[in-house]
């Protein structure tokens, strides 16, 4: 089967939240029928692996509702309406980890979860780091522990299960093999 697109015959959004909206599509399959799809609506976000001069990751640690957890992440956040996503990870950045960059390179960008939802993250990897004294700006409803970690101890939170997200394990993994190239050379 060469077309294998799906088209809207129609869609309705049903829940329209801060961060995500939910849509229900009827949509005609490539043979002709029909059938339902669920869909998850996100603006996009990004992901930064800020890197101090010493090597050590700047790590996020909050409780995630959804996990009934705390766990380690990379620093990110949903990008806003119209904002551009280098402007995106620069701001939130100094706003969780209190820490400005003098220069961002995009590592990567990829849809998180393609089945249902629209989300992309853009990886981006943040140098030239310089601490900025009281400047978190959390949200009221946002608790969060800045930590730095070496590679070695972000690998063994990947082990205990306190880095349990595909952004980080892929941002330590990036790291690794950055690492492994050095060695090499």
């Amino acid at each position: 089967m060469k077309n294998l697109e799906e088209k809207t015959i129609r869609e309705e959004t049903i829940f329209q939240g801060r961060v995500v909206s939910l849509a229900v599509a009827d949509v005609r399959l490539p043979n002709g029928e029909t059938a339902k799809r669920e869909l998850v609506r996100h603006p996009g976000a990004v992901a930064i692996i800020p890197l101090t001069h010493d090597g050590k990751i700047v790590m996020v640690e909050q409780y995630r509702k959804p996990l009934e957890k705390t766990v380690v992440e990379i620093p990110a956040g949903k990008m806003e309406q119209g904002e551009q996503r280098e402007k995106t990870a620069l701001r939130e950045l100094e706003e969780e980890t209190g820490y400005k960059a003098s220069g961002l390179d995009l590592l990567t960008s990829f849809y998180t979860a393609p089945g249902f939802a629209d989300e992309i993250l853009h990886i981006f990897v943040a140098k030239g780091l310089r601490q900025q004294k009281n400047s978190l700006a959390l949200d009221e409803d946002e608790f969060i522990n800045v930590i730095e970690v070496t590679l070695e101890e972000a690998k063994q939170l990947i082990e205990e299960e306190s880095i349990c997200d595909a952004k980080t394990m892929y941002a330590i993994q990036y790291l690794e093999l950055q690492h492994l190239k050095e060695e090499n050379n």
